[in-house]
C-alpha cells in the first residue's frame, strides 16, 4: 500500500472527526502537496482511452480502491455500455446532499506527436534558458514544487487532474480532524470523451440513488487570466455526419472531369451555402429565442477577457461576427464544420473525381436551442439546395433519379444547461472562494465546451455548476497534454474549501 493510502487510512480510523471549517486552507493544502502529486502520477499512468472498453476496467478498478481506503461506500451502476461508479459518503445529523461529477476515461493519444516516450507515463518539465520545456527527475517535487512546473501524461488535466486534486483534499481534511457539514456522492463517467452516450438514460434508471441537492462539476480549465473561477453553465452537443455522392467509383479526371459532378465541390459549396463571409449562420431561424438584455450583456462584459490575448494565442487578426465579442459568440448555437474528407491529397494524392465527400459537423447547443428543430432546420436548408437525404448508401435507382444525393447521420448526445448566479451553489461556492483567496470568482455565465450534465439536471432537477481548476493553455485532447503544478495547488485548495463550507 502506497505511504499516502496508509496515512489516510490511519486517519479515518481516529475518533472524533468534526464538522468544522476553522482550517489553514494553504497550509493543510501545502502539507498534502507532494503526495497529491504521487497521487495524480498514480492515476495517470493508466491507459484511459474511452474507445477502448478494456483499458477502463484498471481506472475503474482504482477508483474502487481509493474511494474504498477512504470509508466511502461504492457500487457500479449498469448502463448500457461501460457502467458509472458511484461513491457515497453519509455524515450524521446533516440532511443536504452534494453530488460531485468527474469522468476519468480520456482521449486517444498519437504517440509520435508526443515530447516524450510515453504519453501514459507522466514527466515533469520545466521552462529552461532557452524558453524550452525540459524534463527535469520527478523526484524534485520532494524538494519543493515551483508553481511553473508542468507533469506531462494524458488525462492529467482533463480530467484526471480534478479527481487527483479532490482526494488530496479529502485527505487533507480528514488529516486535520474535520468533516463537511453536508452528505457527499460521486458519481464517475468513464464515456464522457465519447459523448457520454448511455448516460442520460442510465441518469433516469439510477434516479433514487443520485438524488441530492446539487452538483458540481470539477472538470476544465480556468478563464484565460488563471484566476479562481466559476462556471454556471455549458453547451450541450450534437452531431451531423453528411456524405455527398458523385459516380459510384472514383473516375480518371481527364476522362470524365467536366463529367462527372464532383462531389467534393457540392459538399464545400452546400457547406458554403450555411454560413455568410463573417461566419453567421443563415439558415432561417437557427439563432431564434436568443436576446441578450442589457443586464445579461452586463454579465457577459463583466468577465475580464482581454479580447487581443485571445488573438494573439489562437494566431488570428479577425474573428467571426457571432456576438459582439467572446462572450457573446458562445451565448449562441454554433455551427462548425469539424472535419473534411474526400479523395487523396499530398504524397497520395491522384488525378481523379471522388466517389464521395464527407463532411462531420458539430453543433454547440444552449439552454434556448432545441437540437431537434436545429435539425429540422438545416435539413430543410440541405433540402432547398435540391438535395434529396438519405439515411444510407443510394440504391443504383437513386442515382439515376436524383440529381444531388447526400447521406445524413444525425445524433445529439446531451442539451445544455444553465445555472443562475444568485442560486444556493453560487452562493455557497462564492463563500468558499472567498475564503481560499480573499476574493471573488470570475464567474461565467455558460462556458463554450460541452458537459453531459443536462441528463442529471433535466432528470433529478437540481442545480449545477462547474468548478474548473486547470490551466487554460493544458493542451486537452492534444499532444503534451499537461497540468501546471500552481494550478494543482490551488485546485487541492479550491476542493478543500468547498469541503470545509457550511452548506
Amino acid at each position: 500500500m502506497k505511504i499516502y493510502k496508509l496515512i489516510s487510512a490511519i486517519f479515518l480510523c481516529l475518533p472524533g472527526l468534526v464538522q468544522a471549517q476553522h482550517i489553514d486552507l494553504q497550509k493543510t493544502t501545502e502539507r498534502h502537496l507532494v503526495n497529491g502529486v504521487k497521487l495524480l502520477n498514480e492515476l495517470v499512468s493508466i491507459p484511459n482511452d474511452s474507445n477502448h472498453p478494456d483499458q477502463l476496467v484498471p481506472n475503474l478498478e482504482w477508483c474502487e480502491e481509493n474511494f474504498s481506503n477512504r470509508n466511502w461506500s461504492i457500487q457500479q451502476l449498469a448502463t448500457k455500455g461501460f457502467p458509472l461508479m458511484l461513491a457515497s459518503y453519509e455524515v450524521e445529523a446533516t440532511n443536504k446532499t452534494v453530488l460531485f461529477y468527474f469522468h476519468v476515461d480520456g482521449q486517444p493519444v498519437d504517440r509520435k506527436k508526443w515530447n516524450q516516450a510515453d504519453p501514459y507515463t507522466p514527466v515533469l518539465k520545466k521552462i529552461n534558458e532557452s524558453g524550452d520545456w525540459e524534463e527535469i527527475s520527478m523526484d524534485k517535487i520532494e524538494e519543493g514544487i515551483d508553481d511553473e512546473w508542468r507533469i506531462y501524461a494524458r488525462a492529467v488535466s482533463d480530467d484526471k487532474g480534478p479527481l487527483a486534486m479532490f482526494l488530496t483534499a479529502w485527505d487533507a481534511m480528514i488529516a486535520e480532524g474535520h468533516l463537511p457539514n453536508y452528505n457527499l456522492k460521486v458519481i464517475l463517467d468513464f464515456e464522457e470523451e465519447i459523448g457520454s452516450p448511455n448516460l442520460p438514460a442510465a441518469v433516469l434508471d439510477h434516479r433514487e440513488k443520485l438524488k441530492a441537492d446539487m452538483m458540481l462539476i470539477m472538470d476544465g480549465p480556468r478563464h484565460l487570466s488563471n484566476e479562481p473561477t466559476l462556471s454556471f453553465g455549458a453547451r450541450g452537443i450534437s452531431e451531423i455526419t453528411l456524405t455527398v455522392f458523385g459516380p459510384r467509383a472514383a473516375q480518371h479526371s481527364g476522362h470524365y472531369g467536366n463529367y462527372a459532378p464532383n462531389p467534393a465541390l457540392r459538399l464545400s459549396k452546400l457547406l458554403a451555402s450555411m454560413k455568410d463571409d463573417e461566419g453567421r449562420v443563415i439558415i432561417p431561424g437557427f439563432y431564434d429565442g436568443i436576446n441578450l438584455s442589457p443586464e445579461e450583456k452586463m454579465i457577459l462584459d463583466a468577465v475580464p477577457d482581454d479580447e487581443a490575448e485571445i488573438k494573439r494565442k489562437l494566431g488570428i487578426g479577425f474573428t467571426d461576427q457571432v456576438g459582439s465579442n467572446y462572450q457573446e459568440s458562445i451565448q449562441y448555437p454554433s455551427l462548425n464544420i469539424r472535419g473534411l474528407g474526400s479523395g487523396w491529397i499530398g504524397a497520395e494524392s491522384r488525378t481523379i473525381v471522388p466517389a464521395d465527400a464527407t463532411a462531420e459537423i458539430d453543433i454547440r447547443l444552449v439552454p434556448e436551442s432545441d437540437p431537434e428543430r436545429l435539425f429540422g432546420l438545416v435539413r430543410s436548408h440541405i433540402e432547398e439546395q435540391g438535395y434529396h437525404i438519405l439515411d444510407r448508401e443510394p440504391t443504383d435507382e437513386e442515382r439515376m433519379k436524383y440529381p444531388k444525393l447526400v447521406k445524413w447521420k444525425g445524433t445529439i448526445s446531451y442539451q445544455a444547461f444553465r445555472t443562475p448566479f444568485d442560486s444556493e451553489p453560487g452562493i455557497w461556492l462564492e463563500k468558499a472562494f472567498i475564503r481560499a483567496f480573499a476574493k471573488s470568482p470570475i464567474k461565467i455565465r455558460i462556458s463554450g465546451g460541452s458537459l453531459p450534465i443536462s441528463p442529471f439536471v433535466d432528470a433529478l432537477g437540481f442545480p449545477a455548476v462547474t468548478i474548473p481548476t486547470v490551466n487554460s493553455d493544458n493542451n486537452q485532447h492534444g499532444p503534451d497534454e499537461n497540468i501546471r503544478l500552481g494550478n494543482y495547488r490551488e485546485g487541492i485548495m479550491t476542493a478543500l474549501s468547498i469541503l470545509t463550507e457550511k452548506l
